[in-house]
């Protein structure tokens, strides 16, 4: 039974893009084109370079802000706003989600490679605002990117957290890896499984999941962690 695989957790972690929300609502799709028109200003190259190091800077970095930080020494702060500046009213509000989170035992936190006026801008569009404990963006890990450990070192560590009681929920597979590694319950979501052995659950439908928690009466059952 899935809900017996979290008995023990106590602290809800979940990344925000394609995660929280469903993929099909292609965020980064602006937040690339955003991407690819600061680095084409800041670096002073085409369209066709600056595409090439966001994905290189992405894949070798964990981010591209990473790897404008590591190689250029670009400031964090103008990044992170520029980027994220994009229209979110397609986004839809899911109440169902919302229950189901809310019913989670223990802190509910977000954390994301993004920024956390972000995050707070897309929990509020998907009618998740004021649902969790804490909410934490790249600015909160010193501007170290998941997948990074020391990255999630520096949040856990921060918040108080301890990994060995805790899930973490993610669409991207590699961000999952050092989770693991901590202790942590690892989830992936997405729509292709991606099986490895840093991955202990797979869904392609984080409301569903969730709901199975709530049916095997598990929020019920730990009640006393709320």
């Amino acid at each position: 039974m899935v809900a017996r695989s979290f008995s023990h957790v106590s602290a809800w972690v979940f990344d925000l893009d394609n995660t929280l929300y469903p993929p099909e609502a292609r965020l980064f799709d602006q937040i690339e084109v955003k991407m690819t028109a600061w680095v084409m200003d800041a670096l002073g190259v085409d369209k066709a370079e600056a595409d090439h190091l966001r994905r290189h800077y992405w894949a070798e970095y964990g981010t591209t802000l990473a790897g404008l930080m590591q190689e250029h020494g670009v400031d964090p702060g103008p990044y992170l706003t520029h980027v994220h500046e994009i229209d979110m009213s397609h986004l839809e509000q899911d109440a169902d989600l919302r229950t189901h989170i809310g019913d989670l035992p223990g802190r509910r936190i977000v954390y994301t490679n993004g920024s956390r006026p972000y995050a707070e801008r897309v929990l509020d569009a998907r009618g998740l605002g004021g649902l969790f404990d804490a909410i934490y963006g790249v600015e909160h890990a010193d501007f170290h990117p998941k997948p990074d450990r020391i990255a999630f070192e520096t949040v856990f560590e921060n918040d108080g957290l301890d990994p060995t009681r805790a899930a973490m929920f993610e669409d991207d597979p590699r961000n999952l890896a050092a989770p693991h590694a901590m202790g942590m319950r690892t989830v992936h979501v997405a729509g292709t499984p991606a099986p490895a052995p840093h991955i202990h659950h797979h869904t392609a439908d984080l409301t569903g999941f969730l709901s199975q928690l709530a049916q095997a009466g598990f929020p019920t059952a730990l009640n006393g962690l709320k």
